[in-house]
């Protein structure tokens, strides 16, 4: 995924500012909930993706809403009010619905999964625009927050009571949660940036940012004493150039395996956060680390470096994508992802990028998504004598699109038939033509253009053709008894 040839183009920045020194454009990444049931609620609302939880990009999630009779903020876990919102057999999981305030967004999040919700929906408890929910920085036991796996939205204050008022008159609401436009999927061709930090002491963030690199680079391939944020700039500007001098030797993976190692063997808290530590690591992949340090230049000179200039210009986001504001951040197609940095949640998501049936075959493996053409043929066409079929399996679900067979381009609507065209098209399955043999002879009704009987046949060309018999009408020895042309030796055929 981490190269061209996989269809997925990298463009790696790493931020080289301390980023509490100016004031970024924040967007709020969002989703669309559709409300099915009652009439009284029909309709697509907008809802935020929780920076937490696994988003489901790229699908969609169906259930109906519970909204607590106690626990109301889920700041408590639910078996303390024997309450479970386990799906029954057969039935629509729960999305459940909760106020906000009280305690962290996530740990309404892990009350809500430990008690069996699909997904939950916070309700804001003023009016306001829908902001991106966050992971606490640090303090406290967040250790659930690498567990939690549904998925999170907060929604305003005002849809909130109108889900509230529905549900308390015993009203069943049921919901559709849409992620297929949360990632623009324009082409084949799928573009992310991963802004990171080489600090490795700043909290739950900076663990998982760690945990992220080490587990994704196959698939891609405060401050402690004696370090100040120069030395963080430094190693960041030193990441820079790393990825900056391996792409220049097409080797640009290596960045993920020099800061996985970098993290492992040169640690803040060993007194080993150095340059000489970094030399070893870069020396120990192969890289140039003399190109490295004129990429690098003097940190210690007073000019403007213009590898950092262009990371902080990189860092503003233009369009539709808010500047990065928080580290880690990922951006896919030019969105901020949201949700958990995981390998498999950000492979989902890499995946949801690329233009259906344009995706890589890692993005069509049982571990990422459901192959929707091993039930009932996904209700495509399918010529099951000549094993062909119009069902294009996706990430994104099917597609009913009549195929190519050797070359041979079928024509149709793909859902109750395909018919192979042009030049070539007799060779697969006859081209679905009649086509028979009689006393070592073969007639086939397939032509370039459709199903027509020979010469000498009658029928649709299709499913019939029958012999036309020709009688002698003269008696002249030359014709006696033999067939008047050559189109009559197939006459009495059936």
């Amino acid at each position: 995924m981490g190269s061209r040839s996989a269809g997925a183009a990298l463009r790696l920045w790493l931020l080289a500012l301390l980023l509490g020194c100016c004031q970024g454009r924040f967007v709020v990444e969002k989703n669309s909930l559709k409300v099915t049931a009652p009439d009284g609620l029909k309709g697509t609302y907008e809802c935020a993706i929780g920076n937490f939880g696994v988003p489901q990009y790229g699908g969609t999630m169906v259930g109906f809403v519970a909204y607590p009779k106690a626990n109301r903020k889920a700041c408590k876990s639910f078996d303390d009010f024997d309450i479970s919102y386990k799906a029954k057999p057969g039935a629509f999981p729960t999305f459940l619905l909760v106020d906000r305030g009280d305690c962290y967004f996530a740990k309404k999040a892990w009350n809500a999964q430990k008690a069996g919700a699909a997904a939950i929906l916070v309700a804001d408890d003023k009016d306001e625009p829908l902001i991106t929910m966050d992971n606490p920085e640090e303090g406290g036991n967040t250790d659930y927050l690498e567990n939690i796996t549904i998925p999170s939205a907060l929604i305003t204050k005002s849809f909130g009571d109108r889900l509230k008022k529905a549900i308390d008159s015993g009203d069943m609401v049921n919901v559709n949660l849409d992620w297929r436009e949360a990632l623009p999927h324009p082409d084949e061709r799928v573009e992310y940036e991963f802004w990171t930090n080489s600090n490795d002491e700043c909290g739950p963030k900076c663990d998982s940012q760690i945990d992220f690199v080490k587990s994704f680079k196959g698939a891609a391939q405060d401050f402690s004493k004696g370090y100040d944020g120069k030395d963080v700039v430094v190693q960041n500007l030193r990441q820079v150039c790393v990825f900056k001098v391996a792409k220049e030797h097409k080797k640009p993976w290596l960045w993920w395996d020099y800061v996985t190692d970098f993290a492992i063997r040169c640690p803040m808290k060993e007194k080993k956060y150095t340059k000489e530590c970094a030399d070893g690591v870069i020396k120990s992949l192969g890289l140039d680390h003399k190109a490295i340090d004129k990429c690098i230049g003097d940190p210690d000179a007073d000019e403007e470096n213009h590898v950092l200039k262009a990371e902080q210009d990189a860092q503003i986001g233009k369009g539709s994508r808010g500047d990065v504001t928080i580290l880690p951040t990922l951006v896919i197609n030019n969105r901020q992802y949201r949700g958990k940095l995981d390998k498999g949640a950000v492979l989902k998501a890499l995946c949801a990028g690329f233009r259906e049936t344009t995706e890589p075959a890692v993005c069509l493996s049982d571990d990422i998504q459901t192959n929707e053409c091993l039930e009932n043929n996904g209700g495509c066409w399918q010529d099951k004598a000549a094993n062909i079929t119009a069902c294009k399996d996706t990430f994104r679900g099917r597609v009913c699109e009549c195929p190519v067979v050797k070359g041979v381009k079928f024509v149709g609507d793909g859902y109750t038939h395909c018919e192979a065209s042009g030049s070539g098209r007799c060779e697969i399955n006859n081209g679905g033509c009649w086509k028979d043999t009689k006393n070592g002879r073969t007639y086939s009704a397939c032509t370039d253009d459709g199903c027509r009987c020979p010469d000498g046949f009658k029928g649709d060309g299709k499913h019939k053709c029958e012999g036309l018999c020709a009688s002698a009408k003269n008696a002249d020895a030359k014709t006696r008894g033999e067939a008047t042309s050559a189109a009559a030796a197939g006459a009495c055929f059936t």
